[in-house]
């Protein structure tokens, strides 16, 4: 009897022995297959393999297998999916295995399910550094970097991920209490950290992103061993503060360039809108290997940085050379029209996008209603207006987009209409709102509107656009109160008000102010074309030829803008009845080869616009 038993145990022994190594060869194979799928990016596989095999006792499954199936529905952002493996599959095993925790966090975050994540880092009990790194990760990916800054100081020993996840959280902020814990943790952070280039480089951006260049410049001066990525974080940032000039001398000093470097570089360049900069670009372009163009991103750059830097020949020649047109390109394009004030280009592009079944996004859609408000044609605008998908609608750059264009058009009640409907405007779509009841005429409802805007939002913009609609309308004295208002006056603000003045005839009283104005600033072009603009306005050629005769003293240098300025000249001569100094001025403008700028008139007849060039 006892042999017979000993017998059956050891022959159980054996069989449980057997299923173990089965099921761990089993999950060994699964889990490689799975691994496989998702790092060829191929997760709705991943996914197939993992559901043939749930049908089986999903507690054999290993961690390992439950995070890869995971990670294909993060990057599917398939939450249903997801939750169905947490909450039917593996609900008993995320308090204490802190993988598939991580995972989930990671899927929850990754689709925006901030709740979700919350709650499961809230009710695990044994939380790691890992399971801290994800949480903040995710608030970052959200734009929630506060919430991932009370996170970090839970923790009493952040690893370098942590604190490179911080500095993230501090440059998304680009606050100044976000600079001074990145300056904080930076001096407390162990010297082996410092050898890191990834943190360094994470550094180097959220210096730069909260504005303290000299400290960003001093730590990259000391790095011994600089890599490409922090001479990027550098002309990133460099950029990002408008410094594109320094962001072009340090792409001098590096001798292998990568993508990325390129594309800020283009960037850089774009800003400058310079000959110079042309130049460079031409010269780079030419010079980066062959395998560089098809990464659709320099491409998109480098069109950016043609069209802003005036070349818009060389840049359609590119464009229609390149055989997969993304829809970057197309915006490139498109905002490089619109810059040109070439809206049928513009909208021909867009004709093009849809014979071509490419879908347009946000930023084609703002660019096709820039293009719109160029034309200021009704008909025109609704028919494309209705091509626009319903879910673009609610958001707000198409919003305030609309409101300008409808507002150019001259349909003030449509751009009410937008505007009324927003539960809470942001400081551009009052600004609009109130540009374009000052466009019509209408300055009584945009002062009215300008006073119920909150004080936070108030800016140079909002100023400059309240006082050209009280000039538009003849109401000097609110144009008067609002100016004495205004703490900070700009050289914009002050011409705004002096324009204002001047096509009211009060010149003395704007006069005083250019006095004002010029008592701690340089003189300013803008100011005195403002002034020149309201002599003309009333047909005072005195008034028009001293001022006129000033300026010359004061900018010699400035051609273009003195063409301008002798045009105007010329024109009040012109209206006074004095033809024959207005010829004279005209004959010497065009023995001194200087021209004025074309005027364009544009006509919209079956939906398609017909140009004409006044010269």
């Amino acid at each position: 009897m006892l042999t017979k038993l000993l017998k059956y145990s050891s022959l159980s022994l054996v069989v449980a022995v057997k299923r173990s190594v089965t099921n761990s060869q089993s999950n060994f194979h699964l889990s490689n297959q799975m691994k496989l799928l998702n790092d060829n990016k191929q997760f709705k596989k991943t996914l197939e393999l993992f559901d043939k095999y749930t049908k089986n006792n999903t507690k054999t499954f290993s961690s390992y297998i439950i995070t890869q199936a995971l990670k294909a529905c993060t990057h599917l952002k398939d939450l249903e999916r997801g939750k169905t493996i947490h909450h039917h599959l593996i609900l008993s095993r995320t308090k204490d295995d802190f993988y598939i925790t991580t995972s989930l966090i990671h899927l929850y975050m990754q689709c925006n399910d901030i709740a979700s994540a919350e709650l499961l880092f809230n009710t695990t009990t044994k939380k790691n550094v890992t399971i801290y790194g994800a949480m903040m990760k995710g608030y970052i990916k959200n734009k929630q970097a506060s919430k991932a800054i009370d996170l970090f100081n839970q923790i009493d020993k952040p690893d370098e991920i942590i604190i490179n996840l911080l500095f993230n959280t501090c440059a998304q902020l680009g606050t100044l209490e976000a600079l001074n814990l990145v300056k904080q943790v930076s001096s407390e952070i162990p010297k082996s950290f410092h050898s890191n280039s990834i943190l360094l480089n994470a550094l180097l951006d959220a210096l730069m992103k909260c504005g303290d260049i000299k400290h960003a410049e001093s730590l990259f001066d000391k790095s011994i061993n600089k890599t490409l990525d922090m001479y990027g974080a550098m002309m990133k940032g460099y950029i990002q503060n408008n410094q594109a000039k320094k962001a072009i001398d340090l792409f001098n000093q590096i001798k292998n360039s990568n993508e990325v470097v390129i594309i800020l570089l283009f960037n850089a360049c774009a800003q400058l809108k310079t000959p110079e900069a042309l130049n460079l670009v031409n010269k780079v372009s030419n010079k980066i290997p062959k395998s560089f163009h098809s990464n659709s991103f320099i491409n998109t750059s480098l069109l950016d940085a043609l069209m802003k830097c005036g070349d818009s020949k060389q840049a359609e020649s590119l464009f229609d050379k390149t055989t997969n047109k993304t829809v970057e390109m197309y915006g490139a394009m498109m905002n490089g029209f619109n810059l040109e004030n070439n809206p049928i280009k513009t909208l021909n592009l867009f004709k093009k996008m849809n014979v071509d079944n490419i879908e347009g996004n946000i930023a084609i859609f703002r660019c096709v209603i820039k293009a719109l408000s160029q034309t200021g044609d009704y008909e025109l605008s609704q028919s494309i207006i209705k091509q626009i998908p319903n879910s673009f609608f609610v958001n707000n750059q198409i919003q305030y987009a609309l409101i300008d264009m409808w507002g150019k058009s001259g349909h003030v009640d449509l751009a009410k209409e937008i505007f009324e409907k927003l539960s809470q405007p942001n400081q551009v779509e009052y600004t609009n709102m109130i540009s374009c009841y000052g466009l019509n005429g209408m300055g009584m409802q945009a002062i009215e509107l300008y006073y119920k805007m909150p004080k936070e939002f108030l800016d140079e913009g909002t100023y400059v656009c309240i006082l050209n609609a009280c000039s538009h309308s003849g109401l000097v004295q609110e144009a008067r109160s609002i100016f004495e208002s205004i703490q900070m006056k700009t050289e914009k603000i002050y011409s705004a008000i002096i324009d204002c003045l001047s096509r009211a005839s009060f010149f003395e009283e704007a006069q005083k102010l250019i006095d004002e104005y010029e008592y701690d600033h340089l003189p300013s072009i803008v100011i005195y074309m403002a002034l020149l603009s309201g002599a003309r306005n009333i047909k005072n050629a005195g008034l028009s030829q001293k001022t006129y005769d000033h300026m010359k003293k004061l900018f010699s240098q400035s051609t273009n803008s003195l063409t301008s300025a002798a045009v105007l000249l010329a024109n009040t001569y012109a209206s006074s009845g004095d033809i024959e100094k207005a010829s004279n001025i005209r004959d010497e403008l065009q023995k001194s080869g200087r021209k004025k700028k074309m005027g364009i008139t544009r006509t919209v007849v079956n939906g398609e616009i017909y140009v004409s060039v006044q010269l």
